[in-house]
């Protein structure tokens, strides 16, 4: 039978970073990781506690997003931003309802992501029109809400979210780009879709013509590690080079770091961002 205690503090490793590549001269990539808490902010007490202290303090879920801003530099980078931000607000909001509710309303989590995303993708259009001469401000992003057990991934655009367990590598999110399209409608090849016109050209993202938020529930074990990234990684490191270095790997920082650098030795054409995390079970005794 599976366990179900929730990983605790120090049973999480994860870490994330940014990097603008080697090629453009700014970074439109953001990100975010954290863990979402409760707890008791202590105003005076008699028992062993000072005012202002966080008192009873509980690990709830862990969140984590990735997002990669498109077209200008100005309007891409503030989209990103922006929707970060906005789903990471509309998440602590809304997540004390959600987790009660999600008993008796299975499908409530998604409902929340989707309306999140969705009300980003509006309030970015708005900005758009208010600031038509900052270009477009819309964003491909991956976000990442993990109860225990189980977790939940929102994906829009091509940013992506791989699971490593039970020995192997899978791609979570399917790419929204006109690309994957035509290998979808068998019209290209995966090879030959990734060398044409089309491997960057987005069917959907949040802010820009078309969004059509994707959200996918996942099983994870002790264990698994979890990889979220812009395409600034996956341009030059291969998904079997990536397993190649999980089955390596010593830390999430340490796996990180190791991607980008490979990453940057094949060329760093792009914006590279990622977050990697995993669970590490704290040794009893």
């Amino acid at each position: 039978m599976k366990e179900k205690r929730k990983p605790q503090f120090g049973e999480i490793d994860a870490w994330g970073l940014t990097h603008p590549g080697k090629v453009r001269d700014t970074n439109q990539d953001h990100f975010f990781a954290g863990g979402l808490t409760s707890g008791v902010r202590v105003i005076n007490t008699s028992l062993d506690f000072e005012p202002e202290d966080v008192a009873y303090l509980e690990r709830s879920a862990s969140l984590g997003v990735v997002a990669d801003g498109v077209g200008s530099s100005y309007g891409g980078e503030h989209a990103a931003r922006i929707a970060v931000d906005a789903l990471v607000r509309e998440v602590c909001r809304s997540f004390h309802h959600a987790e009660v509710a999600e008993g008796t309303d299975p499908d409530v989590f998604s409902r929340l992501l989707q309306e999140a995303a969705l009300s980003c993708h509006e309030s970015l259009l708005t900005r758009a029109e208010e600031e038509p001469d900052k270009g477009s401000f819309s964003t491909a992003l991956t976000l990442f809400l993990g109860l225990w057990p189980h977790a939940y991934i929102l994906q829009v655009g091509d940013t992506r979210a791989y699971i490593y367990q039970r020995g192997e590598l899978t791609q979570i999110t399917r790419d929204q780009t006109w690309a994957q399209e035509l290998i979808d409608q068998g019209t290209l090849s995966q090879t030959q879709a990734e060398a044409s016109r089309w491997a960057n050209v987005l069917s959907s993202s949040i802010g820009g013509k078309e969004t059509t938020p994707v959200v996918t529930r996942i099983e994870r074990d002790w264990g698994a590690v979890l990889l979220f990234c812009s395409d600034g990684l996956t341009k030059h490191v291969s998904d079997a080079r990536i397993e190649e270095l999980i089955v390596e790997m010593t830390g999430a920082r340490q796996l990180a770091e190791t991607l980008l650098y490979e990453a940057l030795d094949d060329g760093g054409t792009d914006n590279i961002t990622m977050i990697v995390g995993r669970t590490v079970r704290r040794q009893e005794g």
